[in-house]
């Protein structure tokens, strides 16, 4: 067996083959991944507290902001990855650099949190944009290697070098001006349009890098599971609530529902070809990336529902019955509703089926908030929410498929 397999020597960071055979997922992305899982549970938590003690408008606000943040860091690693991945040892040390990065990000999240629902004067994010640069810090990093070794791409690197250099220096800026929250939150959409709009310029006046369509799907797949894996702890945030006199009827039901919706959610999110999609349309790939920041948010604070649940179970939340389904159901609404647009933008296609699966969705969210708002008990107000991705799962697997085969027909 050749060193080359056995000892991670420093090799040139040429690109990948984007048509690559069998690409997959590595043991240091999924490392990596755990440290977003972190970082996602640690928003999800601060939206649950904020939503149980009724500060609704400043922690959805926070959570926002704080799944951006979250959202584009890991994005910006995985289609680096990619295109780049070496996976020698300078490769593994700056992604465990970027890593302590997005540990020391979700550190600074409970005080950005804290600053907004105990309405203080300034925007406390000093420890999230300290933990920003040292991510954007790797990046770059990154981005040099490359284009010290794949010059023909030296155009698409500039450019990402230059976005995440701009924009990090507006964020520090933000972070230390001492301006008021409105206003704050008003200045950071300039950085937020250059962090977007550098890949998206690089990408598309330039030669653009060699990412993989199969191997992203992977990864943006593999990150809605962690995702959805904040809708299962607050299952069993809810199932320890309500488990105080033992095993009852009522625990068995809520570990049902809770189960019940979060694999609702992954089976509709995997019903759609992603992979085959992103090979055929690689020049859509920004929506369907992109649009994926709303997808992640919305599984996650679906999983913050769960937890505000559980906080109105064990009585240490201020909402009503109607509220806290509302906080599940919401969530639930905007990540379905999203799929299906994405879905519709990316193929170029409307299917008047899905308005159909869209139109049953909304009758089961409005008929749980309606149960909620009779005074039907929380278990069986969630049972009939997580009827609601059932509805596209039965539809997909007696009609909807058909549809998703001519659109990969149309792109061959």
């Amino acid at each position: 067996m050749a060193d080359a397999t056995l000892q991670h020597r420093a090799v040139r960071m040429v690109g990948r083959d984007p048509g690559e055979p069998h690409r997959s997922a590595t043991p240091l992305e999924l490392l990596f991944d755990l440290t977003f899982v972190v970082a996602f549970g640690t928003a999800a938590d601060a939206l649950a507290h904020g939503l149980a003690e009724r500060h609704t408008g400043v922690a959805i606000g926070g959570f926002c902001f704080a799944t951006f943040g979250v959202a584009w860091a890991w994005i910006n690693f995985t289609w680096f990855a990619s295109a780049y991945d070496t996976d020698d040892w300078i490769y593994r040390l700056t992604t465990m650099l970027q890593m302590a990065g997005v540990l020391l990000f979700a550190l600074g999240l409970p005080a950005m949190f804290a600053s907004l629902t105990e309405h203080a004067a300034t925007l406390n994010n000093d420890v999230m944009v300290i933990g920003y640069v040292v991510m954007r810090v790797a990046m770059v990093l990154q981005w040099l290697r490359a284009t010290r070794h794949d010059p023909s791409r030296r155009g698409a690197h500039g450019c990402y070098i230059v976005s995440i250099v701009v924009a990090q220096v507006l964020w520090c800026l933000l972070a230390f001006a001492n301006l008021s929250i409105p206003l704050t939150f008003a200045l950071m959409v300039v950085p937020m349009v250059i962090e977007l709009g550098g890949p998206a310029v690089a990408e598309r006046r330039f030669d653009g890098t060699p990412w993989h369509p199969h191997h992203i799907a992977e990864r943006y797949g593999l990150m809605v599971i962690i995702a959805l894996g904040e809708g299962l702890i607050g299952t069993m945030a809810s199932l320890v609530a309500l488990s105080g006199d033992g095993l009852t009827f009522d625990v068995g039901l809520l570990a049902f529902v809770g189960t019940a919706l979060i694999f609702g959610l992954w089976w509709t999110y995997y019903a759609i070809p992603h992979g085959e999609i992103l090979a055929a349309w690689r020049e859509r790939s920004f929506g369907w990336g992109y649009g994926h920041i709303l997808i992640f948010g919305s599984i996650v604070a679906m999983g913050a529902g769960l937890h505000v649940a559980a906080y109105f179970l064990e009585h240490e939340s201020a909402t009503s019955l109607t509220t806290t389904v509302a906080a599940v159901a919401v969530p639930t609404a905007i990540y379905l509703l999203f799929l299906y647009v994405l879905y519709a933008v990316f193929t170029r296609t409307i299917d008047p089926f899905h308005l159909i699966l869209i139109g049953g969705s909304a009758v089961t969210i409005v008929l749980s908030l309606v149960l909620a708002a009779s005074g039907i008990e929380l278990a069986w107000s969630l049972a009939v929410l997580a009827v609601t991705p059932w509805i596209t799962v039965l539809g997909y697997e007696t009609v909807g498929y058909r549809h998703n085969a001519e659109v990969l027909e149309g792109s061959a």
